[in-house]
């Protein structure tokens, strides 16, 4: 598993920064408390601008105080005129003056800024009783703010104010009142079904246009469909908002909206079964938003480090690493030990591959990207001419190396853990670059004066500062990874390193065992039974 330096990676992108433009929640549930909680969890920079001052709690609303519309423009110009905004969520605009101002507020943003800061709206209309919560000036003003959204979020009941139709009662129905709205406004809706009945609850992403109608089921061939889970819960105070608010601040995160919402989505069927342990309210209390948060927990690769102390300590103490720095390891031991690395390495550069694959972000694909090049071009030449000149193999003798059953094992692994998630990939993938930074130090500090040493170019590998800062970069990847997984998924990425440092071991072993596959037994030979005339 030895590696050459790896390219320099893309410098870490900053928060995306995020604004909620809604009302109040003084019991947190809701409002702009949710979505900064919403936006801390995905990993942003959260701001908020009150359109109003909301007196409720997990019962209902008891009153609200609007500040007026002059208050909230300087509001939004005290932000805009400081701060560059990725990503935009609009809650509960009050009253009509309010959705005039937000409206004009954003054409003027659209006018100064090069890039155009993604906008989320959550059209809040219709009370969960199905009590109207705007007049029909508002209403109307709400209508011109969905056409200068990216993404709408209503409920099925704000959906048909919006369209001016009854609420609908079938799915195929509620998909024709969102592309009606998604064709007359421009903006894409992200339909919930969370209000029908039945067992499943799947949400749709209908763009705006025509389409073409699918099988007959009343879908579409351009809509992304969710399948969800109905989670039976009554802490779903806040749901909307929170959806909302995470599809905002993961925009600027991800290649498209489809991935936004499918993440959002997943966290927030995590934050709703856990809401009930937040024990808030004695009515529908408010879902988790940071269920997902490993709060105040270590980093990850300490964690990990400090895990593997016995594996670590049983490589660098292993006959095999100790005739390795003295130069004393037979040329045939290392010949095999090489060999099985040239097979690793074709299956491991894969699953780097996946693991770019599976990454959220450019640095990160980047990253997984170019070590999946560096194992194939750069570190299979190492082999290829070391083998050569005191092995005699060439290229395709190499290529042709059957893998041993400690190196298919690795690999198996590996390959199993990119089918799992990107978060237990990058921990299965770490100890090959940790381990062997580790092991470089040990090596060059045991071997001292390298000339002459039959294995110096193996090992200077090691101590080399590109592959030292490859590493350090491979584990910042798995820290960021693991801050916003669940303490389930966290274990599993323990789990998923502490089971390659333990292969690590194996490998590095197998120089010296020389591991074969087993022959099948051969059967027992039996004497024909007689046949009775």
């Amino acid at each position: 598993m030895t590696h050459a330096p790896t390219p320099t990676t893309t410098p870490r992108r900053p928060r995306p920064r995020v604004l909620s433009i809604a009302g109040t929640d003084p019991t947190g549930g809701a409002g702009i408390q949710a979505d900064l909680k919403a936006f801390a969890a995905h990993g942003a920079y959260g701001m908020a601008v009150t359109t109003a001052l909301v007196a409720q709690n997990t019962h209902g609303v008891r009153s609200a105080h609007v500040p007026g519309p002059a208050f909230l423009r300087e509001q939004l110009d005290a932000v805009s005129d400081d701060v560059t905004i990725d990503a935009v969520k609009i809650g509960m605009v009050a009253d009509e003056p309010n959705a005039r101002v937000i409206a004009a507020w954003l054409d003027a943003l659209d006018a100064r800024t090069d890039g155009r800061a993604a906008v989320v709206l959550d059209p809040v209309m219709v009370a969960t009783s199905g009590h109207r919560l705007l007049d029909e000036g508002a209403e109307q003003a709400v209508r011109d703010l969905v056409r200068r959204a990216d993404v709408v979020t209503p409920n099925l009941a704000e959906l048909a104010v919006l369209v001016g139709e009854q609420v609908a009662t079938t799915w195929a129905g509620a998909l024709a009142q969102a592309r009606s709205l998604a064709t007359s406004s421009g903006a894409v809706v992200l339909l919930k079904g969370g209000h029908l009945t039945g067992e499943d609850c799947p949400d749709a992403l209908v763009p705006p246009g025509a389409g073409v109608r699918g099988s007959g089921d009343g879908a579409f061939d351009d809509v992304t469909v969710f399948d969800g889970e109905r989670v039976a819960t009554p802490h779903t105070h806040g749901t909307g908002c929170s959806l909302s608010a995470a599809i905002a601040a993961l925009r600027p995160q991800r290649p498209g909206w489809a991935e936004a919402v499918r993440d959002a989505k997943e966290w927030l069927t995590g934050a709703l079964h856990a809401g009930g342990a937040l024990q808030v309210g004695s009515g529908r209390g408010p879902v988790d938003a940071l269920h997902a948060t490993n709060l105040g927990a270590r980093r990850f690769t300490d964690e990990a480090w400090d895990r593997v102390a016995g594996w670590r300590a049983a490589v660098e103490h292993m006959p095999f690493v100790r005739a390795l720095a003295d130069g004393s390891l037979p040329a045939d031991a290392f010949a095999f030990y090489l060999a099985q690395d040239a097979a690793y390495l074709a299956e491991y550069a894969r699953a780097l591959s996946a693991a770019s694959a599976l990454a959220p972000d450019p640095a990160a694909r980047s990253f997984f990207a170019a070590s999946a090049v560096t194992s194939l071009e750069v570190e299979t030449a190492l082999h290829r001419d070391w083998l050569g000149e005191h092995a005699g193999l060439d290229r395709t003798a190499i290529e042709q190396v059957e893998p041993s059953p400690v190196t298919a094992a690795y690999t198996d692994h590996l390959h199993a853990a990119t089918t799992r998630s990107y978060a237990q990939a990058v921990a299965a993938l770490l100890p090959c670059f940790r381990l062997y930074a580790h092991i470089g130090d040990v090596l060059v500090r045991r071997a001292g004066d390298l000339t002459g040493h039959p294995y110096a170019r193996w090992i200077t590998t090691y101590a080399d500062e590109g592959f030292q800062a490859a590493t350090r970069t491979a584990g910042l990847l798995a820290d960021s990874a693991a801050r916003w997984v669940s303490p389930a998924e966290r274990e599993l990425m323990l789990r998923a390193y502490e089971r390659s440092s333990m292969h690590e071991y194996l490998f590095f072993d197998q120089g010296l065992t020389r591991p074969a596959w087993p022959a099948p037994p051969v059967p027992a030979v039996t004497a024909p039974r007689p046949v009775r005339v």
